[in-house]
């Protein structure tokens, strides 16, 4: 009876496949059992498999140490010729996307910041690969080779997925070699997760593992739907929750870092925040969806939009939103001069409310008009992205590397959070704690890493 019924399933699926694959007759026919025809991936991965690639990177780390920093203590032990850097390494995948220019999608923290990046083809070419350009904001990298008899991968509409689609991931996990899982997709839209700032994750359950970053998520027709990037896991290894950036959202950035080599988005110009039980009763509101209007920026798109402090936004372009970081992800996810339509609950009454999004507008300052031994660093408000992630302080926008500051460890896209023990949340804050402090600058700083106290002697 149990034979039978594997049979029946069998036919079922194999009878599903003629849709998937109308052209699978002229890859072959696969093996029979009992005269019925089991269903197989092989012919759509063999169109597939050749646009997935391997990359490696170099990355030349300086090592900072307060006693090999001390050139009397380097002459006295001897240690001029001891190396005052080390190398990373690191492997991720990467998917082939124009064959033409040898354009390849991948993940920015697999190339972002390194030094060499080294792509290993299918058929064992390795290729010195060139970084167009990163954002990290989305975890999108875009790299470029020169090679011929590319093969490329045909994006799909990620916006068509559904919840329960077949989709099949394709990598290189732990350095093993090609390798690929197949499953389904578990849920859409998922955000909160760390990491990049903007997240409307693909969740899926085919296994994504370490060395699958920056492969493709393709559909049972070999199209591209995600950018696989992350794993939920306790372990460390696959539970079966991985995420992927969808392909659309993947384009987009894409575009715009071929086009300009950085990615400028739209900003709304105004800060908003979850609403919490107190506020909901506080503004009479029968739920806790939506997100809260906390400020609005002069001259902003909200401004021009009419946005005021208290408003409380329910959706954007007729999505419903849970929260704030919703809204921040919808918002950030768009390009300059989108227009987005906002559903808007004002002293009670819902209205419907069209911004234009504009350019961010940051203030800067230099450095050393703040204190001599910060010169050559640049600094400037956060950007939305920095504060869609919870933080308060300044920006630093760039570092001369010959400056006090790259000397002591500052690095573009550092936060400033604090001077001494004094917390600091905008510019007007530095620039009255930075030249107050005779002796050392003590800086408190926010890097991926974390955060960390930074001396500038």
């Amino acid at each position: 009876m149990r034979h039978r019924l594997l049979l029946s399933f069998a036919a079922l699926v194999a009878a599903a496949s003629i849709a998937v694959w109308p052209l699978r007759a002229q890859a072959g026919m696969p093996p029979e059992v009992n005269g019925q025809p089991l269903p197989s991936l092989a012919p759509m991965l063999e169109k597939v498999t050749p646009a997935v690639v391997n990359i490696s990177t170099k990355t030349r780390v300086r090592v900072s140490s307060p006693f090999f920093d001390d050139p009397v203590f380097r002459q006295f032990f001897g240690l001029q010729g001891v190396p005052r850097e080390k190398v990373e390494q690191s492997l991720g995948s990467g998917v082939i996307v124009d064959a033409q220019k040898g354009y390849i999608l991948t993940n920015n923290h697999v190339v972002g910041g390194a030094d060499d990046i080294t792509v290993t083809l299918q058929d064992g070419r390795n290729v010195k690969g060139t970084l167009v350009g990163s954002d990290p904001a989305t975890d999108v990298a875009v790299v470029k080779i020169h090679a011929d008899h590319l093969q490329a991968l045909p994006i799909a509409d990620s916006s068509t997925l559904r919840v329960g689609d077949f989709v099949v991931a394709v990598g290189e996990p732990f350095g093993l070699g090609q390798t690929v899982t197949s499953g389904i997709v578990s849920a859409l839209g998922r955000s909160g997760l760390g990491g990049s700032s903007f997240q409307n994750f693909i969740q899926t359950d085919a296994s994504i593992n370490p060395g699958n970053s920056g492969g493709p998520l393709v559909n049972l027709r070999g199209e591209l739907v995600g950018i696989n990037t992350m794993i939920l896991s306790p372990s460390g290894g696959n539970v079966g929750i991985g995420f992927a950036i969808p392909s659309n959202i993947a384009t987009e950035v894409m575009n715009q870092l071929i086009a300009h080599g950085k990615v400028s988005r739209g900003s709304l110009g105004a800060q908003a925040q979850d609403i919490t039980p107190d506020i909901a009763r506080m503004l009479n509101l029968k739920s806790n969806e939506g997100a809260v209007v906390t400020r609005v920026m002069p001259g902003s798109a909200a401004d021009r939009a009419g946005l005021s402090v208290g408003d409380v936004i329910t959706a954007v372009n007729g999505k419903p939103l849970q929260d704030a970081g919703q809204l921040t992800n919808a918002v950030g996810l768009l390009p300059v001069n989108s227009t987005v339509n906002l559903t808007v609950m004002h002293n009670g009454a819902v209205r419907k409310v069209t911004a234009q999004l504009t350019p961010q507008k940051l203030s800067t300052v230099d450095g050393a008009k703040l204190d001599p031994r910060l010169a050559g660093v640049t600094f400037t408000d956060l950007t939305d992205e920095q504060a869609s992630q919870g933080l308060s302080g300044v920006s630093i926008a760039s570092v001369n590397p010959n400056s006090r500051g790259a000397q002591a460890g500052l690095s573009a896209g550092d936060v400033i959070v604090g001077v001494g023990n004094r917390r600091i949340t905008s510019l007007r804050d530095l620039q009255g704690l930075a030249g107050a402090q005779p002796r050392q600058l003590v800086l408190l700083v926010a890097t991926e890493g974390g955060i960390n106290y930074v001396v500038v002697q």
